[in-house]
């Protein structure tokens, strides 16, 4: 969805239980380990300052559609929470290398419950699919990157997080923009108030719409009079078509493919955004990853397609489509519409990339972050419950037993530490 550029990126992203991780434009941050700043008594004379920036905002409000009874109503007992303000200014240490990112993103659990709801919802899907032309399988990986499926969609009350980041912060005319737009969907009905819980920049519901992208974007496809995104799974998934439809889904088109290119091909300043015809690719000796040619089903030799290398030659590298932007254009970052677009090949039957990342040390998935969770927990090492998100402490602790067992303290959640331990148990076993 369009979110805010600098800040806001995809509720679910790397998480599969309650307290989820945020991806900030592809970047993991980790909600667990921020204290709250509301609740301090020192915060008082700054909740004064709240209230009178509310008080000052009902003007703007009104002059944005929200009647005057709306905006007293819901601002009548809000308090500020400034651990948002806290989220807003955080800036994670830990850089997801883009192997970490994906095999978070698209492992098999998630495949598999992709299947799962593909079978449950098909007749939903397939009405939608036709009323939008977007792939039923492209719906429903959205649906599972954003809010694994409807089982995260973020604790934060909406309004207060809003209100809070409309007084406090950075761009606060964006955040009030938002602030009244919510007001405006509860004031229309589509949402009840106490529906309204998402993440701390205010992207909500089964496929995380902000709410300016809601009020633009959101239909009401089960027919109640509703555009409900937070209880009906129609309205969220024809929404979300109607979402890439908007931003230039070309029915019948790929997003792209995986790429075969030659030794020592120049890939320096090709994008996604640098496409060229497909023509163009051919004479440069580019094949797809089966070797097969570059023109198959509804393609033309003047296709336009960008080649994108998101860990350099050595990597997979991708020809990307029209398709490619709309599913970047949720939320801005290659890393990110990658994950969708894998997903969705994956959900339609297809198999893993063929090249291997350049790493000595692959991504993990989230079943196996569980298991080196649980070797930490065995070692003595306080970092939570067992549910496959790698926070800071999770990271601490993996950097002190990498350092134990003679390996490079990365903090990383790989295979080499998971391999490592799988050993050290078994030779334990036998002792």
């Amino acid at each position: 969805m369009q979110r805010f550029a600098l800040v806001v990126g995809s509720l679910f992203l790397a998480v599969s239980q309650a307290n989820a991780e945020l991806i900030i434009n592809g970047q993991r941050v980790d909600t667990t380990t921020l204290p709250s700043a509301a609740s301090s008594p020192s915060n008082f004379p700054a909740q004064n300052n709240f209230q009178n920036c509310l008080a000052n905002l009902r003007s703007q409000a009104v002059s944005r559609g929200v009647s005057a009874a709306s905006y007293d109503r819901y601002t009548q007992n809000l308090t500020p929470d400034y651990s948002v303000i806290e989220r807003l200014n955080y800036q994670p240490e830990f850089s997801t290398p883009i192997w970490d990112y994906l095999s978070g993103l698209v492992d098999e659990e998630r495949v598999q419950l992709g299947r799962q709801k593909l079978q449950q919802h098909r007749e939903v899907l397939n009405r939608v699919s036709a009323a939008y032309g977007v792939p039923a399988e492209t719906i429903v990986a959205v649906w599972g990157v954003e809010s694994n499926f409807g089982d995260i969609s973020g604790r934060y009350p909406l309004l207060q997080a809003l209100g809070t980041l409309s007084c406090e912060g950075r761009r606060q005319s964006y955040f009030r923009g938002e602030f009244f737009t919510t007001m405006k969907l509860l004031q229309r009905g589509d949402v009840r108030e106490d529906q309204l819980k998402g993440s701390w920049a205010g992207a909500f519901g089964h496929t995380q719409f902000m709410p300016s992208t809601y009020d633009e974007l959101a239909v009401d496809f089960d027919g109640d009079g509703r555009r409900d995104l937070v209880s009906s799974i129609p309205d969220a998934l024809a929404s979300t078509a109607n979402f890439l439809s908007k931003r230039g889904w070309q029915t019948g088109q790929p997003w792209g493919f995986e790429v075969k290119i030659p030794q020592g091909m120049s890939i320096s300043n090709e994008g996604r955004r640098n496409k060229k015809s497909l023509n163009s690719w051919i004479s440069r000796g580019v094949v797809r990853a089966d070797g097969s040619p570059l023109i198959q089903g509804n393609l033309s030799a003047s296709s336009q397609a960008g080649l994108l290398a998101p860990a350099g030659p050595n990597g997979p590298v991708f020809l990307v489509f029209r398709n490619f932007d709309a599913i970047y254009s949720y939320n801005a970052a290659e890393s990110y519409a990658l994950a969708i677009a894998h997903l969705s090949d994956r959900l339609q039957g297809k198999g893993s990339f063929s090249t291997s990342w350049p790493t000595d040390d692959a991504g993990t998935s989230r079943s196996e972050r569980r298991e080196i969770q649980q070797f930490l927990l065995n070692r003595g090492y306080d970092i939570g419950a067992v549910d496959g998100l790698i926070g800071d402490k999770t990271r601490q602790a993996i950097r002190q037993e990498q350092q134990r067992l003679g390996l490079s303290p990365t903090g990383r959640a790989g295979q080499q530490i998971l391999r490592a331990f799988r050993n050290e148990n078994a030779k334990n076993l036998m002792q």
